[in-house]
């Protein structure tokens, strides 16, 4: 347990250096660190991070590396940008239990500017206790959290007594491959934290996620003898329609998976991009949907892959046109399973303890229909992975926000969780050496 006036001390520190931590998020939201953009913002953060004086490894992910890991999502994108930014603390005596702080870099796109209200996406704004731009909450707000409750700690003169891993990754949104090269570089430790936004709760379990494409051919012809074509788009609908009949399948299982039984609809579906056709007046020859939908845990993503393919063959069997020329399916991204953390892990009791002096409740957990990162750290690397951040809005929608109070709460939480499952240490060599906070 925590010593109480030491505890009072690192919330001070705390608020303290906060406003110096909103405007270095703030200046994380400037970048805009889209899928394939994120170097500069990365650069950013490890330049920081030396000046800090921690061990700073920048490196690409290698797809070679990590493309027969069984957490590995294909993609087709290159990645010579794709920079993953490793900072690490080493202290004189390990003592304490090591930790990863992990947040990812990358946004979505960010859509019509003239649909943002309150700011363009880029321009971080705070009214009132809301801090808005693209990335302010999903999860920049996050990075900066784990970054600034190691800084309280140092303004008193501590540092963790334990090795701590600084991780700021990308492919978050789309894949996981970012957090997966950080483990197959050899990044692990004795449990991880992610600020993700998920309104100061802790995650209990989140869904997988599969990514896929579906081609859609067609027979062109001039739009005035057009019911001699075969028009794509259109049969594009069909096609969706099929999916979001699966769906509906998969939800009906939801009570053969316990912490999603009580949910309405834990397995969603979404058409996220269409595209298709060349010309207005030719009736178009291809249709192409980006489409994600969500998997259970314990979900081996390749047995529900093979599901799509053959329910979306059946559906078209039929056809006189599709049934010959079956719908290609190519998967293009997230390739993830979900994951349940179990109850009674040394961390969540830490994480528990910290909560409750910093926000004055006790921490709550919930099961969520969208993917996380912590799949990585808890299936292949057997780690307490505590999901754990700031109250948001609008996150992967226009006039994202994130409260500032409630990242105030979640830094003073991170820095009193390194103070207990670290322990500390007097950066100062001629201290009164390590302290067990823990």
């Amino acid at each position: 347990m925590l010593d109480a006036s030491l505890a009072r001390d690192i919330l001070r520190a705390v608020d303290d250096g906060f406003e110096d931590q909103i405007a270095f998020t703030e200046a994380l939201v400037r970048y805009p660190s889209l899928r394939g953009a994120e170097k500069p913002a990365q650069d950013f953060i490890a330049g920081v991070l030396a000046e800090r004086g921690y061990d700073v490894s920048t490196f690409a992910i290698d797809i070679d590396k990590i493309h027969d890991h069984p957490g590995f999502s294909p993609v087709a994108v290159d990645y010579s940008e794709a920079v993953n930014v490793v900072a690490t603390h080493r202290p004189r005596e390990e003592k304490g239990r090591s930790l990863i702080l992990n947040g990812h870099m990358d946004v979505v796109p960010e859509g019509p500017h003239d649909m943002w209200e309150v700011s363009p996406p880029y321009e971080p704004k705070r009214e009132g206790d809301w801090l808005y731009g693209r990335g302010a909450g999903d999860m920049k707000a996050g990075i900066a959290a784990n970054l600034y409750a190691l800084d309280a700690l140092r303004r008193l003169g501590y540092q963790p007594a334990a090795r701590v891993h600084f991780q700021s990754v990308v492919e978050e949104e789309c894949t996981g491959n970012g957090a997966l090269a950080c483990l197959v570089e050899g990044y692990t430790a004795d449990a991880a934290i992610i600020p993700e936004p998920v309104e100061e709760q802790l995650v209990r379990a989140n869904v997988g996620v599969l990514w896929f494409e579906v081609e859609v051919a067609g027979h062109p012809v001039h739009v005035r003898t057009a019911g001699t074509g075969f028009n794509a788009i259109e049969a594009g609908y069909r096609v969706i329609e099929a999916l979001k009949d699966l769906c509906e399948d998969w939800n009906a299982e939801k009570a053969n998976y316990p912490h999603f039984a009580e949910l309405d609809h834990p397995i969603n579906f979404n058409v996220g991009k269409i595209e298709g056709g060349d010309w207005a007046s030719s009736v178009p020859a291809w249709c192409r949907l980006s489409c994600r939908i969500a998997i259970y845990p314990g979900d081996d993503p390749a047995a529900r892959a093979r599901q799509i393919e053959e329910h979306l063959a059946a559906r078209v069997a039929d056809d006189p046109f599709l049934g010959n020329r079956l719908p290609k399916v190519t998967w293009n991204g997230f390739f993830a399973r979900g994951y349940v953390l179990e109850e009674g892990s040394d961390a969540e009791e830490v994480l528990a303890r910290s909560h409750r002096v910093a926000s004055e409740r006790d921490l709550t957990s919930f099961v969520t229909p969208a993917y996380l990162d912590a799949r990585v750290f808890v299936i292949y690397a057997g780690m307490p992975c505590l999901v754990y951040g700031p109250r948001s809005e609008s996150v992967h929608g226009f006039d994202e926000r994130v409260s500032l109070e409630s990242i105030r709460r979640v830094t003073g939480t991170i820095a009193l969780f390194i103070a207990q499952w670290c322990g500390l240490e007097k950066i100062d060599d001629g201290g009164e050496g390590a302290r067990d906070a823990g």
